[in-house]
């Protein structure tokens, strides 16, 4: 059989303890689930501020439909440029401190497209190593050379700007708040570097847009950056509750990606409604700071209560906390034996994450109760005793 290749390549996933399957969501996103029929807490969600079902987004995309219909039509070049595409865009820049911003359909499409119309042959892409795949595969799609510099090492960095050609354009490339280990990025220190060597820096704040900063308006914000990075990416599908994703910067960068962005250029812009949300959301992040606080207060006590169990979470200070296994199957073990107790923490493993360093990504959500915090802790108390017991 041609496709015999499939069957041997998931029994050696299987076997590896890699293979992954879907798991099935009804009802609303919420601190609580009904995930493949069994009610749990959630604590795998990128929903931090607890936007994904509020009120206001929902009003926002009824209305939207009623007023402009389903769908957008075409790509924003042809006839698909709507008026909520360029409210949005206003917004976003007003929100982040920028000139102007564009809309992408998804922060993979974002990163694929920022990057590779940036630089490209003969120039050189710096990459910190536990970047996003979206940035791993905008960086091959650049054809540019790429350096990728050991995670947040600034001296290993310093040296890749020291090697790379004289009349090369150089990009450093860095999440502000790293997807799964929840640390950040010493960056203002990069950017110090990058003025040095003169580099340019784009940014991923997917994770910090909404979280960090005096507004929610990401960790470039929280450290009074912003005029000198040129690219600020981040996403409306985490803590906005939206979907889609956004890059802000200086008017010039926007008008050059609608030239030759090939991820914007050539798709079918986003509908209406999900205009509408983002629209929505940036707005309540701006009118309930609460909720930030909330998010950090619930950080702070389930982190607290983790370590107290002797649970070890690394040096994250964030909503992404992550507890190290290393093993994928025993990471994957771990998971189901939580979910079984009512708490869905997922397991990460490879290639997501480096191998050897497979872990349950335990998130926490502005909406997470006392209640919700305390059955946590007792479900991984409960747990690690009976581990002790084995």
């Amino acid at each position: 059989m041609a496709g015999g290749f499939i069957q041997e390549e998931l029994k050696r996933l299987k076997q590896q303890g890699l293979y992954r399957k879907l798991r099935r969501v009804e009802g609303e996103q919420g601190p609580t689930l009904m995930l493949d029929g069994q009610e749990v807490l959630d604590f795998s969600s990128n929903n931090y501020l607890g936007l994904a079902n509020h009120p206001a987004l929902r009003e926002a995309a009824k209305e939207a439909i009623d007023r402009y219909g389903c769908g957008s039509g075409a790509s924003r070049l042809i006839s698909g440029n709507m008026a909520l595409h360029e409210e949005l865009e206003a917004n976003i820049a007003a929100f982040k401190g920028t000139a102007a911003a564009l809309v992408f359909n998804s922060g993979y499409h974002a990163n694929i497209g920022i990057l590779s119309s940036l630089v490209g042959e003969g120039d050189v892409i710096l990459s910190d190593s536990l970047n996003h795949a979206s940035i791993v595969d905008g960086c091959r799609l650049a054809r540019a050379q790429v350096v990728v510099y050991p995670h947040c090492d600034l001296e290993r960095l310093e040296e890749g700007l020291k090697k790379a050609p004289v009349a090369a354009r150089k990009l450093i490339v860095t999440e502000t708040l790293f997807s799964m280990d929840g640390d950040e990025a010493p960056l203002a220190e990069i950017v110090n570097l990058a003025e040095r060597y003169g580099a340019m820096v784009m940014v991923d704040e997917a994770h910090a847009t909404g979280v960090f900063g005096p507004n929610g308006a990401g960790v470039v914000a929280k450290l009074g950056l912003g005029d000198r990075i040129l690219a600020q990416m981040g996403t409306l599908g985490k803590a906005l509750g939206a979907f889609g994703a956004y890059v802000a910067g200086p008017r010039e960068l926007r008008e050059l990606l609608i030239n030759r962005c090939r991820s914007f250029i050539y798709t079918t812009s986003l509908p209406p409604a999900v205009m509408a949300m983002a629209i929505a959301a940036v707005d309540l992040v701006y009118k309930e700071p609460q909720r930030r606080l909330a998010l950090w207060h619930n950080c702070r006590a389930l982190r607290d209560g983790l370590r107290s169990l002797g649970y070890s979470l690394g040096e994250s200070q964030s909503q992404i906390q992550p507890l190290i296994v290393g093993d994928a199957q025993k990471c994957m073990a771990l998971s189901e034996q939580l979910l079984q107790k009512g708490v869905f923490a997922q397991g990460i493993r490879p290639p997501t994450v480096p191998p050897g360093t497979s872990r349950l990504r335990i998130t926490l959500m502005a909406t997470h109760t006392h209640d919700h915090l305390h059955r946590a802790l007792k479900a991984f108390e409960e747990v690690k005793n009976e581990d002790c017991k084995m």
